[in-house]
């Protein structure tokens, strides 16, 4: 397997451990509107996802209307979700430094906006490794699975598909890196993680940031 050229992170679940906080949320939030779910289907289903593409997705398939200030009012309330409880992924400080040590070129390219990625980057101390490069879905006219923003960032960077890695934990995310015609590598140590789901996008699967050092050649 060659040396990627560029690395690039989702946020939530691959470098911060948010997933769980948001989804708990989410559940609460569709529930009180008439979408009576679970955390554990939003964990499945929605884990990766743009807001603007739930929301879409919901009131295309159900009669439940979830507001036209949905979207803003649920990035208003993350400062408060994400004040505490934010914590790190387990050893992707190390990979992440790894690799710029090797001088390879690395950005972040989330589903959330730049200003959530600023508050839990910021909580865990990763902020000042990305703040160079972060690309949010904001940025494309489709989130993910499609593959627009993974492409956007790339091109951005100076980067050719081929030459780009992508670390990933949803299957949308995992879905979009492939469709972007990039090397996958799939997250799943979170228990809810839905590993046949990666596997089925095309990840390469793993699950600990430990082994990910052994499965990227970054030297």
């Amino acid at each position: 397997m060659q040396v990627p050229k560029l690395v690039i992170f989702d946020c939530d679940g691959v470098l911060v451990d948010t997933e769980n906080l948001a989804n708990r949320r989410l559940a609460e939030w569709l529930t009180a509107a008439g979408f009576t779910t679970s955390f554990e289907y939003c964990r499945k289903h929605f884990s990766g996802r743009s807001m603007v593409s739930v929301q879409k997705e919901i009131e295309e398939t159900t009669k439940v209307r979830l507001g036209a200030d949905f979207v803003e009012r649920w990035n208003a309330g993350l400062p408060d979700l994400f004040a505490h409880g934010v914590e790190a992924i387990p050893h992707v400080r190390e990979f992440v430094e790894a690799v710029r040590a090797a001088g390879i070129a690395y950005c972040v390219a989330s589903s959330a906006r730049a200003s959530k990625m600023h508050i839990t980057l910021g909580q865990t101390g990763l902020l000042p490794l990305f703040e160079h490069a972060m690309f949010s879905a904001t940025m494309v006219s489709r989130g993910k699975p499609f593959p627009d923003l993974f492409l956007h960032a790339a091109e951005t960077m100076g980067f050719a598909p081929p030459d780009c890695i992508v670390i990933e934990d949803s299957v949308a995310g995992t879905r979009a890196g492939i469709a972007a015609g990039m090397r996958v590598f799939s997250y799943y140590a979170d228990p809810l993680s839905d590993r046949d789901g990666l596997a089925a996008a095309g990840g390469i699967l793993f699950d600990d940031m430990r082994e990910l050092a052994e499965l990227v050649p970054i030297r």
